[in-house]
C-alpha cells in the first residue's frame, strides 16, 4: 500500500503497439517524434528570410539529409556516452554488453556529443557553416528532449529522489515503497518546454545572423536546466553521488549529470561570448539563396 502523500504510478503499457513478435515501445515512438518534430521545425526555420540576412543557410534539402546524420549521432553517441561515463566496468567485464540496447543505457552527453559531431561532419560534406547548423539544431533539440523525458516517465525509469511529504509524489513500481519525485516531468518541462520557448525568443529576437550564439544559449540553458533537475533526481545507482553528500535542498551531493553540465555551461558561455563579438562570423559572408531556388527545392 502506497504512502498517505503519495500518487499511484499510472498504469501505462511500455509497449505502445504489438504487432505479433513485433512490439514497439513508446521510448522508440518518444525518439521518432523528436526527429520528425524537430525536422519539421527544421526546414520551417531556413524558409524563413528575416533569420538570416547575408549568413548562407542550407536549403530544406540539406535538412531532409541531415536528420539521417543526426539520428545516427544521437543513437551512437547516446550509448558510447553511456558505456564510458555511467557503466565503463560493467562493460569492460563483459564487452558484449555494449551491443546489447534493449536492456537500455543511453547518456544525454554522449548523444549530444554525438549530434555535435553528426553536425560538423555534415556541415563539412555540404561546404556550410557548422555553427549554424548547431543553431538550427539548438532551437529544435527541445522538442526530442521533451518527448524522451515523457518516455522517462512512461517506463518507470531514472525516477526522483524520495520525497516523503511531497504532496504528489509517486511510488514508481521499480522504485520502492517510498514516494519519490516525478524528476522525469521536471526535467520534460524544464529541459524540454521551457528551454523550447527560450529557444523560439531568442531565435526570433536574434535569427541565425551571428552563428553559434543560438548554440551558445542552448548548452548553457541545458546545463542549467539538468543541473537544477539532479537536485531531485536519483542518481544512477552504480555510482551515486560522486562527492559531498549534503549539497542541495534534497540532501545528497554531485552527480556525474551534474559534473557532466560544468563543461557544457562553459562551452556556451564561451560561445555566447564569441558570437556577440562576432568572431564566429564568415569573413566573407555568402548571399542568402535566391528565393526562387528555395521554392523549387521545397
Amino acid at each position: 500500500m502506497p504512502p498517505l502523500l503519495a500518487l499511484p504510478f499510472p498504469s501505462i503499457d511500455p509497449v505502445a503497439l504489438a504487432i505479433g513478435p513485433i512490439t514497439v515501445k513508446w521510448y522508440a515512438l518518444a525518439y521518432i517524434a523528436g526527429l520528425i518534430g524537430g525536422w519539421w521545425y527544421a526546414r520551417r526555420l531556413v524558409m524563413a528570410d528575416r533569420l538570416w540576412g547575408v549568413v548562407k543557410r542550407p536549403s530544406v534539402t540539406d535538412i531532409d539529409d541531415l536528420v539521417v546524420w543526426v539520428a545516427l549521432g544521437v543513437v551512437l553517441g547516446g550509448r558510447i556516452g553511456y558505456v564510458l561515463f555511467y557503466n565503463l566496468p560493467l562493460y569492460i567485464a563483459d564487452p558484449i554488453e555494449i551491443f546489447a540496447i534493449r536492456n537500455g543505457g543511453m547518456s544525454f552527453h554522449g548523444g549530444f556529443l554525438g549530434a555535435i559531431l553528426a553536425f560538423l561532419l555534415f556541415a563539412r560534406s555540404r561546404g556550410l557553416n557548422g555553427y549554424t547548423l548547431l543553431d538550427i539544431g539548438a532551437v529544435v533539440v527541445p522538442i526530442g528532449l521533451f518527448f524522451g523525458r515523457i518516455a522517462n516517465f512512461v517506463n518507470g525509469e531514472l525516477w526522483g529522489r524520495v520525497a516523503p511529504d511531497f504532496p504528489y509524489a509517486i511510488v514508481f513500481p521499480s522504485g520502492g515503497p517510498v514516494p519519490r519525485h516525478p524528476s522525469q516531468l521536471y526535467e520534460a518541462g524544464t529541459e524540454g518546454f521551457l528551454l523550447f520557448i527560450v529557444m523560439a525568443l531568442a531565435v526570433n529576437r536574434f535569427g541565425f545572423r551571428r552563428p553559434g550564439l543560438l548554440g551558445g544559449i542552448f548548452v548553457l540553458g541545458y546545463a542549467v536546466a539538468r543541473t537544477a533537475c539532479e537536485f531531485f533526481r536519483e542518481p544512477d545507482r552504480q555510482l551515486g553521488y560522486l562527492f559531498g553528500e549534503h549539497l542541495g535542498p534534497l540532501g545528497g551531493g554531485v552527480t556525474m549529470g551534474m559534473l557532466l553540465c560544468v563543461p557544457m555551461a562553459l562551452v556556451g558561455l564561451t560561445y555566447i561570448v564569441l558570437a556577440a563579438r562576432g568572431w564566429t562570423r564568415p569573413r566573407h559572408p555568402i548571399e542568402e539563396n535566391a528565393v526562387g531556388e528555395r521554392a523549387v527545392e521545397a
